[in-house]
């Protein structure tokens, strides 16, 4: 829709993670870095964490990239609501063997063959698991003792885990401190400070098709207001400056203000990002507490033989003047 106005061939800011808009920051290099080289040199284990939005899946698509041509067979599992038996099922479809009416055990077996096979034919296999923080321990489990197959010299399986911060708390826990162990790389991609922000938003215009003027279309002060509301995430970057653009274009501006960022990130209402969750929380916590309370009040009254008076049922913090319910 902008496109042509701002003299542009695609649109810059897509929240898709194409490898081709892949801003090389050094914690991205690094990371790449370290996922290719534990693929290759067949270390097992790699795990890969950051911030939802931070570009993890970006990574992974840049990786597979790299190995497109190389003798790499991967599979790819992006669900990771999955028991462990299905969780076997899926890998094994994934590589393109047969899962259908096989129990657990020839899954595994099955699995353990093709893996064999394809080493002494000097190929390498990759598993990778998205979302690996939503697993449950015992698909964790599950994964570890697939790296079980190996030679005295490296792992028939390299498995790549990427999940948010929460899956380094969940392998620090004392269930899976055997798969901990076993690591061999890990990489955390941190959020974008405000120089690489503003490096991140001219690439993508300029692989957009802007040329000089991609400077002009976010002056300074607009990639100020950029980071301040997303916080160098480059996904939230993407959608307040897509919607920034098309703000612009309906205004007929040739470059983007600081006003409008503010804009478009009040209408996504990034300023009271979990601010429901921590109030309602409260509510629920108050709720609960009040319940104890009142069950304590109505025992003693109880044992006194009278009943609860009005002035303690009013101490509910969620209860009107003269009222006895609780708003919910």
């Amino acid at each position: 829709m902008y496109k042509a106005f701002f003299k542009l061939r695609q649109n810059p800011f897509e929240i898709t993670p194409d490898p081709s808009f892949l801003f090389p920051t050094q914690g991205h290099n690094e990371a790449l870095a370290a996922l290719y080289y534990g693929v290759r040199r067949h270390k097992g284990f790699v795990v890969l964490t950051g911030e939802v939005g931070t570009g993890k899946t970006l990574l992974v698509r840049c990786l597979l990239q790299l190995l497109k041509s190389s003798d790499v067979a991967f599979a790819y599992v992006f669900n990771s609501r999955l028991s462990a038996l299905e969780f076997l099922q899926y890998v094994t479809v994934d590589f393109g063997l047969v899962a259908a009416g096989k129990n657990k055990s020839e899954l595994l077996l099955q699995l353990g063959s093709f893996l064999v096979a394809r080493h002494q034919r000097s190929l390498t296999t990759l598993l990778i698991a998205d979302e690996a923080h939503l697993l449950s321990a015992e698909v964790l489990e599950e994964i570890r003792l697939l790296t079980n197959l190996e030679t005295p010299h490296s792992k028939l399986l390299q498995i790549l885990l990427v999940g948010q911060p929460e899956l380094d708390e969940k392998l620090d826990s004392a269930e899976l401190r055997q798969l901990k162990q076993r690591i061999a790389l890990r990489s955390q991609l941190l959020p974008l400070d405000l120089d690489e922000t503003r490096g991140y938003v001219v690439r993508r215009l300029q692989l957009a098709g802007a040329d000089s003027h991609a400077n002009a279309l976010f002056p300074k002060e607009t990639i100020k207001e950029v980071y301040l509301h997303s916080r160098g995430i480059p996904r939230v970057t993407n959608t307040l400056c897509e919607n920034a653009l098309i703000s612009a274009y309906a205004r007929q501006l040739q470059s983007v203000p600081p006003e409008i960022i503010n804009e478009v990130a009040s209408d996504f209402r990034l300023n009271v990002t979990g601010k429901a969750r921590v109030d309602e929380a409260g509510r629920s916590d108050w709720k609960e507490l009040w319940q104890a309370v009142k069950t304590l009040l109505e025992l003693h009254s109880q044992l006194r033989g009278d009943a609860p008076s009005q002035q303690q049922a009013s101490m509910h913090p969620f209860l009107g003047a003269g009222k006895h319910q609780p708003i919910v």
